[in-house]
Protein backbone atom coordinates (compact mmCIF):
# COMPACT_ATOMS: atom_id res chain seq x y z
CA UNK A 1 0.00 0.00 0.00
CA UNK A 2 1.12 3.78 -0.57
CA UNK A 3 2.80 5.64 2.01
CA UNK A 4 2.92 9.02 3.24
CA UNK A 5 4.69 11.14 5.85
CA UNK A 6 3.56 13.89 7.28
CA UNK A 7 6.31 15.49 9.43
CA UNK A 8 4.59 18.02 11.54
CA UNK A 9 7.71 20.97 12.14
CA UNK A 10 5.36 24.01 13.02
CA UNK A 11 6.19 24.71 16.38
CA UNK A 12 8.26 28.13 17.80
CA UNK A 13 10.27 26.63 20.31
CA UNK A 14 10.16 29.34 22.69
CA UNK A 15 11.79 27.35 25.77
CA UNK A 16 14.95 26.81 23.41
CA UNK A 17 15.52 30.46 23.80
CA UNK A 18 16.21 30.86 19.96
CA UNK A 19 15.48 32.84 16.82
CA UNK A 20 16.45 29.87 15.00
CA UNK A 21 13.53 27.26 14.17
CA UNK A 22 13.41 24.41 16.99
CA UNK A 23 13.89 21.80 14.37
CA UNK A 24 16.81 23.15 12.74
CA UNK A 25 18.70 22.83 15.69
CA UNK A 26 21.45 20.33 14.57
CA UNK A 27 21.76 16.82 15.64
CA UNK A 28 24.74 14.88 14.29
CA UNK A 29 25.05 18.33 11.92
CA UNK A 30 21.46 17.17 10.65
CA UNK A 31 18.64 19.46 11.31
CA UNK A 32 16.67 18.08 13.75
CA UNK A 33 13.79 17.27 11.47
CA UNK A 34 16.03 15.24 9.17
CA UNK A 35 16.40 12.49 11.74
CA UNK A 36 12.58 11.68 11.95
CA UNK A 37 12.69 11.84 8.20
CA UNK A 38 15.63 9.45 7.64
CA UNK A 39 13.46 7.06 9.59
CA UNK A 40 10.27 7.14 7.67
CA UNK A 41 11.84 6.83 4.59
CA UNK A 42 12.02 2.87 5.07
CA UNK A 43 8.55 2.91 4.16
CA UNK A 44 9.19 4.38 0.87
CA UNK A 45 7.19 7.31 0.75
CA UNK A 46 5.17 8.52 -2.11
CA UNK A 47 4.78 11.71 -0.76
CA UNK A 48 6.35 13.57 2.17
CA UNK A 49 4.66 16.26 3.68
CA UNK A 50 6.22 18.70 5.82
CA UNK A 51 4.03 21.41 8.20
CA UNK A 52 5.73 24.15 9.04
CA UNK A 53 4.88 27.12 10.87
CA UNK A 54 7.45 29.51 12.69
CA UNK A 55 10.56 30.61 10.28
CA UNK A 56 8.56 28.40 7.92
CA UNK A 57 10.62 29.45 4.77
CA UNK A 58 14.33 28.72 6.67
CA UNK A 59 12.54 25.43 7.45
CA UNK A 60 11.50 24.86 3.09
CA UNK A 61 14.92 26.09 2.52
CA UNK A 62 16.76 22.91 4.59
CA UNK A 63 14.01 20.59 3.76
CA UNK A 64 14.88 20.76 -0.13
CA UNK A 65 18.75 20.22 0.79
CA UNK A 66 17.62 17.31 1.63
CA UNK A 67 14.96 16.24 -0.95
CA UNK A 68 13.25 18.95 -3.42
CA UNK A 69 10.29 16.66 -3.65
CA UNK A 70 9.24 17.57 0.24
CA UNK A 71 6.01 19.38 -0.40
CA UNK A 72 5.10 22.10 2.29
CA UNK A 73 2.80 22.95 3.94
CA UNK A 74 1.94 26.09 6.37
CA UNK A 75 0.18 26.37 9.34
CA UNK A 76 -0.48 30.20 10.04
CA UNK A 77 -1.56 30.13 13.10
CA UNK A 78 -0.45 27.11 15.81
CA UNK A 79 -3.73 26.01 17.05
CA UNK A 80 -2.72 22.34 18.04
CA UNK A 81 -1.68 18.93 16.84
CA UNK A 82 -4.69 18.33 14.83
CA UNK A 83 -5.05 21.90 13.11
CA UNK A 84 -1.41 20.79 12.33
CA UNK A 85 -1.80 17.72 10.57
CA UNK A 86 -4.93 18.99 8.80
CA UNK A 87 -2.92 21.69 6.60
CA UNK A 88 -1.11 18.38 5.08
CA UNK A 89 -4.79 17.88 3.45
CA UNK A 90 -4.75 19.87 0.39
CA UNK A 91 -1.03 18.56 -0.12
CA UNK A 92 -2.47 14.57 -0.11
CA UNK A 93 -5.65 15.75 -2.50
CA UNK A 94 -5.46 12.51 -4.73
CA UNK A 95 -3.43 10.31 -2.90
CA UNK A 96 -4.96 6.97 -1.67
CA UNK A 97 -3.25 5.36 1.45
CA UNK A 98 -1.76 5.02 4.61
CA UNK A 99 -0.87 8.55 6.37
CA UNK A 100 1.98 8.71 9.33
CA UNK A 101 2.36 11.48 11.12
CA UNK A 102 5.63 12.34 12.49
CA UNK A 103 7.02 15.13 15.01
CA UNK A 104 10.03 17.02 13.70
CA UNK A 105 11.34 17.62 17.30
CA UNK A 106 11.34 13.44 18.27
CA UNK A 107 14.73 12.71 16.48
CA UNK A 108 14.79 8.76 17.20
CA UNK A 109 11.56 6.96 16.04
CA UNK A 110 13.36 3.92 14.75
CA UNK A 111 13.27 2.57 11.09
CA UNK A 112 11.78 -0.79 12.83
CA UNK A 113 8.95 0.98 14.99
CA UNK A 114 7.48 3.04 12.07
CA UNK A 115 7.62 -0.43 10.17
CA UNK A 116 5.30 -1.72 12.96
CA UNK A 117 3.02 1.18 12.39
CA UNK A 118 2.16 0.32 9.11
CA UNK A 119 2.17 -3.36 9.83
CA UNK A 120 -0.74 -2.61 12.28
CA UNK A 121 -2.64 -0.70 10.17
CA UNK A 122 -3.50 -3.98 7.95
CA UNK A 123 -5.74 -5.12 11.50
CA UNK A 124 -7.05 -1.33 12.44
CA UNK A 125 -7.99 1.72 11.38
CA UNK A 126 -6.11 3.88 13.57
CA UNK A 127 -2.38 3.49 14.85
CA UNK A 128 -1.22 5.04 17.76
CA UNK A 129 2.80 4.69 18.67
CA UNK A 130 2.99 4.02 23.10
CA UNK A 131 5.44 3.37 25.37
CA UNK A 132 6.05 2.25 28.85
CA UNK A 133 7.46 5.35 31.02
CA UNK A 134 9.18 4.53 33.41
CA UNK A 135 8.04 8.01 34.93
CA UNK A 136 4.61 9.01 33.76
CA UNK A 137 3.92 12.81 35.03
CA UNK A 138 1.79 14.46 32.70
CA UNK A 139 1.46 12.13 29.55
CA UNK A 140 -1.42 11.24 27.88
CA UNK A 141 -2.86 7.62 29.30
CA UNK A 142 -3.40 4.92 26.39
CA UNK A 143 -6.50 3.26 27.62
CA UNK A 144 -6.82 -0.36 26.47
CA UNK A 145 -8.81 -3.27 26.17
CA UNK A 146 -6.74 -5.70 25.12
CA UNK A 147 -5.33 -5.39 22.20
CA UNK A 148 -7.69 -2.29 21.53
CA UNK A 149 -7.55 1.16 21.89
CA UNK A 150 -10.80 3.02 23.37
CA UNK A 151 -9.11 6.40 24.15
CA UNK A 152 -6.37 9.29 24.98
CA UNK A 153 -6.30 10.11 28.32
CA UNK A 154 -5.00 13.83 29.38
CA UNK A 155 -3.23 13.61 32.51
CA UNK A 156 -5.69 16.61 33.86
CA UNK A 157 -8.22 14.48 32.59
CA UNK A 158 -7.95 11.33 34.07
CA UNK A 159 -8.92 9.95 36.83
CA UNK A 160 -6.27 8.17 39.86
CA UNK A 161 -7.37 4.96 38.05
CA UNK A 162 -6.16 6.00 34.37
CA UNK A 163 -3.03 8.11 35.74
CA UNK A 164 -1.55 4.77 37.09
CA UNK A 165 -1.51 3.52 33.45
CA UNK A 166 1.87 3.80 32.51
CA UNK A 167 1.03 2.83 28.92
CA UNK A 168 1.33 6.70 27.70
CA UNK A 169 1.19 8.27 24.15
CA UNK A 170 4.16 9.82 22.18
CA UNK A 171 1.91 11.42 19.52
CA UNK A 172 2.46 9.56 16.52
CA UNK A 173 -0.10 7.95 14.54
CA UNK A 174 -1.08 5.92 11.48
CA UNK A 175 -4.42 5.76 9.21
CA UNK A 176 -5.79 5.48 6.32
CA UNK A 177 -4.93 9.43 4.65
CA UNK A 178 -8.72 10.06 3.51
CA UNK A 179 -10.23 8.68 7.31
CA UNK A 180 -7.73 10.62 9.04
CA UNK A 181 -8.74 13.61 7.64
CA UNK A 182 -12.24 12.59 8.06
CA UNK A 183 -11.35 12.72 11.87
CA UNK A 184 -9.82 15.59 12.08
CA UNK A 185 -12.20 17.17 10.86
CA UNK A 186 -13.98 16.17 14.21
CA UNK A 187 -12.30 17.57 16.20
CA UNK A 188 -13.12 20.45 17.94
CA UNK A 189 -11.24 22.62 20.73
CA UNK A 190 -13.55 22.77 23.41
CA UNK A 191 -10.17 22.46 26.24
CA UNK A 192 -8.17 24.93 28.55
CA UNK A 193 -6.22 26.28 25.29
CA UNK A 194 -9.17 26.35 22.58
CA UNK A 195 -6.56 23.91 20.54
CA UNK A 196 -7.53 21.21 18.52
CA UNK A 197 -5.65 17.86 19.58
CA UNK A 198 -4.64 14.94 17.38
CA UNK A 199 -5.30 12.40 20.27
CA UNK A 200 -8.98 13.02 20.05
CA UNK A 201 -9.21 11.13 16.89
CA UNK A 202 -9.03 8.15 18.61
CA UNK A 203 -12.26 8.45 20.56
CA UNK A 204 -14.01 9.75 18.05
CA UNK A 205 -12.95 6.56 15.63
CA UNK A 206 -14.45 4.84 18.24
CA UNK A 207 -17.57 6.08 18.42
CA UNK A 208 -17.92 5.69 14.57
CA UNK A 209 -17.56 1.80 14.92
CA UNK A 210 -13.58 2.14 13.81
CA UNK A 211 -10.83 0.15 15.38
CA UNK A 212 -7.99 1.62 16.88
CA UNK A 213 -4.71 -0.04 18.53
CA UNK A 214 -1.38 1.39 19.90
CA UNK A 215 2.24 -0.22 19.08
CA UNK A 216 4.64 -0.24 21.57
CA UNK A 217 8.21 1.26 21.53
CA UNK A 218 11.26 2.34 23.93
CA UNK A 219 11.05 5.06 25.98
CA UNK A 220 14.05 6.39 24.37
CA UNK A 221 13.07 6.47 20.93
CA UNK A 222 10.32 8.98 22.20
CA UNK A 223 12.57 11.34 23.61
CA UNK A 224 11.50 15.15 22.46
CA UNK A 225 13.61 18.45 22.30
CA UNK A 226 12.12 21.49 23.73
CA UNK A 227 15.07 22.92 26.03
CA UNK A 228 18.88 22.76 25.11
CA UNK A 229 19.34 20.73 28.16
CA UNK A 230 17.54 18.57 26.15
CA UNK A 231 19.19 18.95 23.21
CA UNK A 232 22.21 18.75 24.53
CA UNK A 233 20.90 14.85 25.76
CA UNK A 234 19.91 14.18 22.32
CA UNK A 235 23.48 15.29 20.54
CA UNK A 236 24.92 12.68 23.46
CA UNK A 237 22.10 9.99 22.49
CA UNK A 238 22.90 10.24 18.98
CA UNK A 239 27.05 10.03 19.04
CA UNK A 240 26.62 6.92 21.70
CA UNK A 241 24.71 5.56 19.04
CA UNK A 242 26.68 5.76 15.94
CA UNK A 243 30.07 5.20 18.10
CA UNK A 244 28.00 1.75 19.05
CA UNK A 245 27.01 0.85 14.99
CA UNK A 246 30.43 1.94 13.81
CA UNK A 247 32.36 -0.91 16.19
CA UNK A 248 29.57 -3.07 15.36
CA UNK A 249 30.02 -2.86 11.68
CA UNK A 250 33.74 -3.30 12.26
CA UNK A 251 35.44 0.20 12.63
CA UNK A 252 38.22 0.26 15.12
CA UNK A 253 38.04 3.33 17.78
CA UNK A 254 40.35 3.45 19.91
CA UNK A 255 38.90 6.05 22.28
CA UNK A 256 35.07 5.79 21.31
CA UNK A 257 34.03 8.57 23.42
CA UNK A 258 35.97 11.36 21.98
CA UNK A 259 34.85 10.82 18.19
CA UNK A 260 31.96 12.57 16.46
CA UNK A 261 29.62 11.65 14.05
CA UNK A 262 27.55 12.87 11.57
CA UNK A 263 24.05 11.90 10.43
CA UNK A 264 25.18 10.81 7.38
CA UNK A 265 28.78 9.69 8.08
CA UNK A 266 29.74 6.05 6.67
CA UNK A 267 32.97 4.09 7.55
CA UNK A 268 33.88 1.30 6.02
CA UNK A 269 35.32 -2.22 8.28
CA UNK A 270 38.27 -2.56 9.17
CA UNK A 271 39.04 1.22 9.36
CA UNK A 272 40.76 2.69 12.13
CA UNK A 273 40.05 5.84 14.10
CA UNK A 274 42.07 7.22 16.38
CA UNK A 275 41.79 9.85 19.47
CA UNK A 276 39.95 12.94 18.87
CA UNK A 277 38.41 12.72 15.16
CA UNK A 278 35.41 15.03 14.24
CA UNK A 279 33.51 14.06 11.09
CA UNK A 280 31.47 16.76 9.66
CA UNK A 281 28.65 16.29 7.12
CA UNK A 282 28.83 14.89 3.55
CA UNK A 283 31.72 12.16 4.73
CA UNK A 284 32.36 8.65 3.49
CA UNK A 285 35.11 6.42 4.23
CA UNK A 286 36.36 3.30 2.33
CA UNK A 287 37.70 0.14 4.19
CA UNK A 288 41.07 -0.27 5.56
CA UNK A 289 42.23 3.59 6.24
CA UNK A 290 43.35 4.91 9.08
CA UNK A 291 42.13 8.37 10.28
CA UNK A 292 44.62 9.35 12.81
CA UNK A 293 44.13 11.87 16.06
CA UNK A 294 42.98 15.26 15.85
CA UNK A 295 41.82 15.35 12.41
CA UNK A 296 38.63 16.96 10.44
CA UNK A 297 36.56 15.71 7.96
CA UNK A 298 34.04 17.63 5.75
CA UNK A 299 32.50 16.89 2.53
CA UNK A 300 35.01 14.37 1.75
CA UNK A 301 35.74 11.01 0.22
CA UNK A 302 38.68 8.28 1.77
CA UNK A 303 38.99 6.12 -0.39
CA UNK A 304 40.83 2.54 0.60
CA UNK A 305 43.97 2.00 2.25
CA UNK A 306 44.69 5.12 2.75
CA UNK A 307 45.86 7.17 5.65
CA UNK A 308 45.16 11.06 6.73
CA UNK A 309 46.90 12.43 9.39
CA UNK A 310 47.08 13.13 12.56
CA UNK A 311 45.92 17.02 12.95
CA UNK A 312 44.72 16.87 9.46
CA UNK A 313 41.63 18.93 7.55
CA UNK A 314 39.73 17.70 4.53
CA UNK A 315 37.51 19.94 3.55
CA UNK A 316 34.27 19.60 0.68
CA UNK A 317 35.46 18.26 -2.34
CA UNK A 318 38.79 16.60 -1.04
CA UNK A 319 38.53 13.10 -2.37
CA UNK A 320 41.14 10.56 -1.89
CA UNK A 321 41.74 7.94 -4.10
CA UNK A 322 43.17 4.11 -2.56
CA UNK A 323 46.23 4.40 -0.68
CA UNK A 324 46.87 7.96 -0.52
CA UNK A 325 48.87 9.33 2.11
CA UNK A 326 47.93 12.98 4.09
CA UNK A 327 49.91 13.93 6.71
CA UNK A 328 50.09 16.37 9.48
CA UNK A 329 48.99 19.78 9.62
CA UNK A 330 47.80 19.28 5.84
CA UNK A 331 44.49 21.01 4.23
CA UNK A 332 43.00 19.20 1.19
CA UNK A 333 40.12 21.22 -0.62
CA UNK A 334 38.00 20.46 -3.50
CA UNK A 335 40.83 18.72 -4.95
CA UNK A 336 41.82 15.07 -6.10
CA UNK A 337 44.33 13.40 -4.68
CA UNK A 338 46.09 10.52 -6.82
CA UNK A 339 46.25 6.58 -5.71
CA UNK A 340 49.26 6.24 -3.85
CA UNK A 341 50.38 10.10 -3.76
CA UNK A 342 52.23 11.62 -0.81
CA UNK A 343 51.04 15.26 1.15
CA UNK A 344 52.92 14.46 4.22
CA UNK A 345 53.75 17.61 5.84
CA UNK A 346 52.25 21.60 6.79
CA UNK A 347 50.99 22.05 3.52
CA UNK A 348 47.49 23.84 1.68
CA UNK A 349 46.24 21.55 -1.47
CA UNK A 350 43.12 23.26 -2.89
CA UNK A 351 41.44 23.26 -6.10
CA UNK A 352 43.91 20.89 -7.28
CA UNK A 353 44.64 17.44 -9.14
CA UNK A 354 47.60 15.94 -7.56
CA UNK A 355 48.71 12.52 -9.80
CA UNK A 356 49.15 9.51 -8.93
CA UNK A 357 52.44 8.15 -7.19
CA UNK A 358 53.11 12.17 -6.61
CA UNK A 359 55.20 13.44 -3.74
CA UNK A 360 54.19 16.86 -2.63
CA UNK A 361 56.91 18.08 -0.18
CA UNK A 362 56.36 19.95 3.38
CA UNK A 363 55.46 23.67 3.14
CA UNK A 364 53.93 23.56 -0.51
CA UNK A 365 50.91 25.83 -1.26
CA UNK A 366 48.72 25.94 -4.27
CA UNK A 367 48.16 29.65 -4.36
CA UNK A 368 44.35 28.83 -5.67
CA UNK A 369 42.94 32.53 -5.31
CA UNK A 370 43.28 35.68 -6.85
CA UNK A 371 40.66 37.80 -4.36
CA UNK A 372 37.93 37.19 -7.15
CA UNK A 373 38.06 33.71 -8.70
CA UNK A 374 39.43 30.59 -8.20
CA UNK A 375 42.02 28.96 -9.85
CA UNK A 376 42.95 25.13 -10.36
CA UNK A 377 46.30 23.62 -10.04
CA UNK A 378 47.25 20.45 -12.17
CA UNK A 379 50.32 17.93 -11.24
CA UNK A 380 51.10 15.21 -13.32
CA UNK A 381 52.07 11.13 -12.46
CA UNK A 382 54.48 10.56 -10.26
CA UNK A 383 55.72 13.61 -10.04
CA UNK A 384 57.93 15.38 -7.28
CA UNK A 385 57.02 18.89 -6.20
CA UNK A 386 59.94 19.82 -3.54
CA UNK A 387 59.30 21.79 -0.19
CA UNK A 388 58.09 24.89 -0.11
CA UNK A 389 57.15 25.49 -3.64
CA UNK A 390 54.09 27.83 -4.49
CA UNK A 391 51.64 27.03 -7.09
CA UNK A 392 50.46 29.80 -8.56
CA UNK A 393 47.14 29.09 -9.81
CA UNK A 394 46.40 28.40 -13.35
CA UNK A 395 49.59 26.11 -13.58
CA UNK A 396 49.93 22.43 -14.61
CA UNK A 397 53.23 20.53 -13.55
CA UNK A 398 53.45 18.00 -16.07
CA UNK A 399 54.39 13.92 -15.27
CA UNK A 400 57.83 12.95 -13.73
CA UNK A 401 57.96 16.59 -13.59
CA UNK A 402 60.08 18.28 -10.47
CA UNK A 403 60.19 21.18 -8.83
CA UNK A 404 63.03 22.80 -6.74
CA UNK A 405 62.54 23.66 -3.23
CA UNK A 406 61.29 27.10 -2.30
CA UNK A 407 60.35 27.80 -5.99
CA UNK A 408 57.77 29.81 -6.85
CA UNK A 409 56.17 28.16 -9.90
CA UNK A 410 53.84 30.63 -12.22
CA UNK A 411 53.96 28.59 -15.74
CA UNK A 412 53.33 25.10 -16.74
CA UNK A 413 55.94 22.63 -16.38
CA UNK A 414 56.16 20.07 -18.99
CA UNK A 415 56.28 16.49 -18.28
CA UNK A 416 60.07 15.63 -16.91
CA UNK A 417 61.61 19.12 -16.70
CA UNK A 418 63.07 20.36 -13.44
CA UNK A 419 61.80 23.99 -12.71
CA UNK A 420 63.21 26.33 -10.18
CA UNK A 421 61.39 29.19 -9.77
CA UNK A 422 63.92 31.44 -6.46
CA UNK A 423 65.98 34.01 -6.57
CA UNK A 424 69.89 33.53 -7.45
CA UNK A 425 71.42 32.70 -4.01
CA UNK A 426 74.65 35.29 -3.60
CA UNK A 427 77.44 34.99 -0.77
CA UNK A 428 78.99 38.16 0.59
CA UNK A 429 82.11 37.10 2.63
CA UNK A 430 82.21 38.00 6.07
CA UNK A 431 79.86 40.51 5.54
CA UNK A 432 77.37 38.32 8.52
CA UNK A 433 80.40 38.67 10.87
CA UNK A 434 80.86 42.46 10.22
CA UNK A 435 77.11 43.06 10.58
CA UNK A 436 76.40 41.49 13.66
CA UNK A 437 79.59 43.30 15.01
CA UNK A 438 77.87 46.99 14.17
CA UNK A 439 74.45 45.73 15.50
CA UNK A 440 76.14 45.19 18.55
CA UNK A 441 77.86 48.24 19.21
CA UNK A 442 74.56 50.31 18.13
CA UNK A 443 72.73 48.11 20.49
CA UNK A 444 75.61 49.23 23.38
CA UNK A 445 75.76 52.46 23.11
CA UNK A 446 71.47 52.84 23.14
CA UNK A 447 71.61 50.88 26.37
CA UNK A 448 74.28 53.49 27.96
CA UNK A 449 73.02 56.28 26.50
CA UNK A 450 69.89 55.27 28.60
Amino acid sequence: MATALILLAAGQGTRMNSDLPKVLHPIGNAPMFAHALASGTALDPERTVLVVGHGGDLVATEAAKIDEEIVIARQEEQLGTAHAVLQAKEALSGFEGDAIVLYGDTPFISEDTILRMAEARKSADVVVLGFEAADPARYGRLVMEGDRLTRIVEYKDATEAQRAITFCNSGLVAADANVLFELLEQVGNDNAAGEYYLPDIVEIAWKAGRTATAVACDESETLGVNTRAELARAEAIFQAAKRAEALENGVTLMAPETVFFSLDTYIGRDTVVEPNVIFGPGVTVESGTRLRAFSHFEGCHVSMGSTVGPFARLRPGAELSNNAHIGNFVEVKNALIGEGAKVNHLTYIGDAEIGDGTNVGAGTITCNYDGVFKHRTVVGRNAFIGSNTMLVAPVTVGDEAMTASGSVITTNVEPGALAIGRAKQVNKPMLAVRMFAKLKSLKDRKQKGQ
